[in-house]
Formats: C-alpha cells, sequence, structure tokens
C-alpha cells in the first residue's frame, strides 16, 4: 500500500513528490477559517504569534496567517532585502535551501518565520508583475511555508506606479502567467488575493481566470480598488456569496472586509458561504479578534467586562503579551518578571518587587569594562529585525482610544524608538496605569449609580453611545449604529470605525476632486435612468406615482374602474 505525508503543502508518495492543489491543499492545512491578513510592515512574526496566542493551545494552529507583503523582483536578488524581512533561520546557509538539507537543521537552527511549532500554517504574500521574478522570490520561502500568495488587493498610490496589486487587473493575461508558472514549477501551491470589479459578472470572470491559471485558494475583498482611505466605505458580501453560488463548488474561498469584532466572523461565514474569513484592520486595532469571548465569570485577569454585558481584553494585558514576545523572540531574552495586573479590589499600595538590582548590583563586569556596540552595529541590528521595526506603528493601533484621552502615553509611545526596549516598558508602565485609573473610575460611577438606583444595579444598561432609538440605522448611510455595536471604554481592545465616505465628505475630512465629482453625476443620472425604466415597466411614473390604468370591472358591462394618481407611493 503506498504511503503519503504532508509536508508544507506537499504530498510525498513513496518517495516522490506530488504538490497538492486546491480543496486538498486546504484540507492539508487543516481547513482552517480564521485568516491573519497580510499587512504591509504589520503581519510580522511577533504579531502573528500574538494573535494566535488567544486561542487554546489546541486550536492555535487552526488560525492560517499570511506575512507582510513582500517585493518579489527586490526579494528575490537582494540577500539585505531578505534579511530584513523573512528570518527562518539562524544560521547563514545557502537559499534557497535544498529540503534535504533542511530537515537535517536540528531543531535549535530553526528561527522565526515559518517554525514548525509556531508559525504554521503560513503562506507568504508577495506582489509582482514578472512571472520570473515571483518565481525566483518564491523559491527561497517555499521551505518555510504552506503556499505562496500574490497580492492583486494593494490600491495604494506605490502599488498603482509600480504596477502592481489591484493596478494589474486590467491584465488578465499577465496575471494568469504568473500565476500559472508558479502552479508548474513551485513546489508549494500558490493562492492570490483580489478585490471586486465594478459589476457580479466581471468579479467572476476575473475570478474564474485566477483559478484555471493554478491559483488553490482565492481571498476576495469586497471593496473596489477606489474604496480606501475615507472613501473605504463597506465591503460587499454579497459580491463574495455571488462568487461563491457561481465557482465550481470545490473552490476554496476566502472573504475579507467588514470584520470589526469575533461575531462579525460567523455572520460573513454565512452571509458569504464562504470557507474562511481574513481580518486586516480589525486585527490590528483588536489581535484578541479571532479568539471568542470568555464565558461570564471566568474573565480572569486579562478580559474586562462591564455591567452592560460588552467587554474585551484589556489592553495593558495584550501590550505585555506583546512585550513578551518581542523580549522572548525578538530579543532572545526572557522577559522581567512581572507583577499579577492590577484588578478592583486589589490594595492601593503594592510592595515594590525587592529583587530590583542597581546597576551597580548588575551581574557581569561593571559597564564602562563591557565592550561597546558601536552606533552603527546597533543601528543594523535594530533595522534588520522586522519584529522590531513594527512595535511603534502596532503600539499606535492598539492603543489608539487609550492615547486619546492619556496624551502622556501618546507622547511617550511617539518617542520610542526602534529597540528601545526600555522606551517601550516605560509606555506599558504608563499603559497599566491608564487602565487603572479608568476602570476605578467605571467602578465608582456605577457603585454611586447603584447607590442611587438599586432597582438597576444588576440589570445591563445602554451605554451612552448605544442607539435606543425604534428605527434601526442603515449601515450604508451612517456608522452610528455601528460605532454603537463596537465601541467599548478606551481600556478595552476595540476596532477603529471609519466614518462612512458621505459621513467624511460632509465633515470636510474627505474632498471630492472634480473629475470624481463628475463620474459621481454620471453615476447618479444612468442610476435615476434605469431606476425610471423599470418604474414604467411595471406600469407606475417616475417619481412615486401610479399611472392611470383601465381595468375592466364587474360593476357592469361596459363600465370602467380607474385608478387615479396616488401621492407618496416610493418605488424601491
Amino acid at each position: 500500500m503506498a504511503t503519503e505525508t504532508i509536508l508544507n503543502g506537499v504530498a510525498q508518495e513513496n518517495g516522490k513528490r506530488g504538490k497538492l492543489h486546491g480543496r486538498a491543499f486546504y484540507e492539508s492545512i487543516g481547513s482552517p477559517k480564521l485568516v491573519l491578513a497580510p499587512m504591509v510592515e504589520q503581519s510580522e512574526f511577533a504579531w502573528r504569534l500574538l494573535s494566535r496566542s488567544f486561542l487554546p493551545a489546541s486550536q492555535q494552529k487552526s488560525l492560517l496567517a499570511y506575512t507582510p507583503m513582500f517585493h518579489s523582483k527586490m526579494f528575490g536578488e537582494k540577500s539585505n532585502y531578505r534579511d530584513t524581512h523573512f528570518q527562518p533561520l539562524k544560521c547563514t546557509i545557502p537559499s534557497p535551501v535544498d529540503d534535504y538539507y533542511l530537515s537535517q537543521l536540528p531543531g535549535s537552527e530553526r528561527h522565526l518565520d515559518g517554525h514548525p511549532a509556531l508559525d504554521r500554517p503560513l503562506i507568504v504574500q508577495f506582489c509582482s508583475n514578472d512571472p520570473d521574478d515571483f518565481l525566483r522570490a518564491a523559491k527561497h520561502v517555499a521551505p518555510f511555508c504552506d503556499a505562496v500568495d500574490l497580492n492583486l488587493g494593494c490600491p495604494q498610490g506605490i502599488a498603482k506606479r509600480g504596477k502592481y496589486g489591484a493596478f494589474l487587473q486590467e491584465d488578465w493575461d499577465l496575471i494568469a502567467s504568473m500565476i500559472r508558472k508558479l502552479h508548474q514549477e513551485l513546489d508549494v501551491p500558490v493562492t492570490a488575493k483580489m478585490r471586486v470589479l465594478e459589476t457580479p459578472e466581471k468579479t467572476l470572470a476575473y475570478a474564474k481566470t485566477l483559478l484555471d491559471a493554478g491559483a488553490s485558494i482565492i481571498t476576495v475583498h469586497g471593496r473596489r480598488r477606489e474604496q480606501k482611505g475615507h472613501n473605504t466605505g463597506l465591503a460587499d458580501w454579497k459580491m463574495i456569496r455571488h462568487l461563491r453560488e457561481n465557482l465550481p463548488k470545490d473552490t476554496v474561498l476566502f472573504a475579507n472586509g467588514n470584520i470589526l469584532q469575533h461575531e462579525d466572523i460567523a455572520a460573513c461565514l454565512e452571509a458569504t458561504g464562504a470557507d474562511g474569513v481574513m481580518s486586516a484592520e480589525g486585527n490590528l486595532y483588536d489581535p484578541t479578534i479571532f479568539a471568542a469571548p470568555p464565558p461570564v465569570g471566568q474573565e480572569g485577569g486579562e478580559y474586562w467586562r462591564g455591567r452592560d454585558g460588552k467587554g474585551g481584553y484589556r489592553m495593558d494585558a495584550v501590550m505585555r503579551r506583546y512585550l513578551d514576545i518581542i523580549h522572548k523572540y525578538a530579543l532572545g531574552q526572557e522577559p522581567p518578571n512581572r507583577k499579577p495586573l492590577w484588578l478592583p479590589g486589589d490594595p492601593e499600595h503594592v510592595p515594590e518587587q525587592e529583587n530590583v538590582k542597581t546597576e551597580d548590583e548588575e551581574e557581569g563586569p561593571p559597564k564602562k569594562k563591557r565592550k561597546q556596540m558601536s552606533k552603527s552595529d546597533k543601528k543594523k541590528e535594530k533595522t534588520a529585525n522586522p519584529n522590531l521595526t513594527a512595535m511603534q506603528a502596532h503600539l499606535f493601533h492598539l492603543l489608539r482610544p487609550l492615547v486619546a484621552e492619556h496624551h502622556n502615553v501618546r507622547d511617550a509611545l511617539a518617542r520610542s524608538r526602534t529597540g528601545d526596549i526600555d522606551a517601550f516598558e516605560n509606555v506599558l508602565a504608563l499603559t497599566e496605569k491608564a487602565v487603572k485609573e479608568g476602570i476605578q473610575k467605571y467602578e465608582q460611577e456605577h457603585a454611586d449609580n447603584d447607590i442611587s438606583n438599586p432597582t438597576t444595579a444588576s440589570t445591563p444598561q445602554p451605554t451612552a453611545t448605544e442607539d435606543t432609538s425604534s428605527e434601526p440605522l442603515d449601515p450604508y448611510e451612517s456608522s452610528l449604529a455601528t460605532v454603537a455595536r463596537c465601541k467599548r471604554p478606551y481600556w478595552v481592545c476595540q476596532p477603529y470605525v471609519r466614518p462612512l465616505p458621505k459621513e467624511a465628505i460632509e465633515k470636510g475630512s474627505m474632498t471630492v476632486s472634480k473629475k470624481e465629482r463628475k463620474k459621481l453625476e454620471q453615476e447618479a443620472e444612468q442610476v435615476v435612468k434605469r431606476g425610471e425604466e423599470d418604474v414604467r415597466d411595471v406600469g407606475l411614473q417616475p417619481g412615486g406615482r401610479v399611472e392611470e390604468e383601465v381595468l375592466v370591472g364587474e360593476k357592469g358591462e361596459g363600465e370602467e374602474i380607474v385608478e387615479k394618481p396616488r401621492d407618496g407611493v416610493v418605488c424601491g
């Protein structure tokens, strides 16, 4: 009987290699439903490990993660670019690595990216516009990942100038040639991440092009290329559902967009029929987004739940985990011994740790006699580690609501420099103090309310941001309902809810160019024109009036019953 083993999405039967494809590949990595998105310089090893850490140990491999987007030409040609973006091994060895050589390496030589025990399943993403560049780069990472992804979704100006990402979507032949080359010549599968196009029909044809070229998985961002920044708006889940219903049934499809909190994952799976759900910005602001909230009464010290039943992980707890990962994996040292997180009811004056050593008591030779690293070496060490260079940006995302209330935390974080772990530890200390103050104030306010209104003491009350009106708000017209649904106290991890384009224009945070205004006006005229034609087809007048229609009734032979026009009948 033939024996088969699976390694890196590659089936090895009787010693002969045979790459898995499509659903067979997806099932070989555990059929993950949770997907951490590729984000430029923001989905590095430490952040992937942090995001996985909130899942139970038995479920951490159920989260499929993508690396940040790498530039294929630079990655394939420049070793220093590879070294500062992807670090799978501690030792310096020829690259691409021979599979046999890799299998002989001791576990101690395994480093960070693609580590079998810590960082799998993993897909490495590249932007590219050349099949040879794409393949050359992919061969460097193939031994350390489960698949390689082609970025077809980046909408930024730099992608337009470089002709990659979403600005390839007019050149389907080039896209197909890149995917086909890797499908035929790379040892691991190739996948692709795309955006929706103008119509369901065109989007479906585009997706079929990717699949026919050999993509094992397609991730569909439910926004068009122009939806970015203040013009982000809402992702179109119906477009993804259209793909699900019209693509071959064995297609592996991931949905991306509108994932602001954990509950949105199940809603997206239901609405789109996708195999998995990817989170990008939602994860940046709340790395705990993939984890279900703990049951009531089992929150522990890291999770906070308010009187209204809403809750989330405390920012100081999440930041502690993040810094401990940085200490252990990026800096190669043990994290500091930390006191337990402050909880309501703890004594106000906790004795200081007695084992803190002064500079003179530290082990080793006196500081002045130690070999000092040159400034150039320090700078090189700092900038060579992607886990260190991403820290400040990550913490500004994570602490966004808190720094708006506590400007001292914001200022300390702004002054923190790459690799200066003491500066970030100081930010953590300030964050812990701010969280404590916030919880203390919350507890005091609710204690006063409970005394003055004893009947409401045990009844969850709506927060100040919740909409208590009877009429629901349209999520495509107003972000207020989304804010009310997602808003938490400033010391709890929570998503950033962007204002909708209409709201951004009204607030003056977004302006519309003459060209864009003319385009919008033309689109509006076309919508009105199509609507008027549809109205006439069903016997109605444009503007919501019913046309006079002669009906032959039973009132008497030859008599006519005439229905007169009625105001206020709006055609939807």
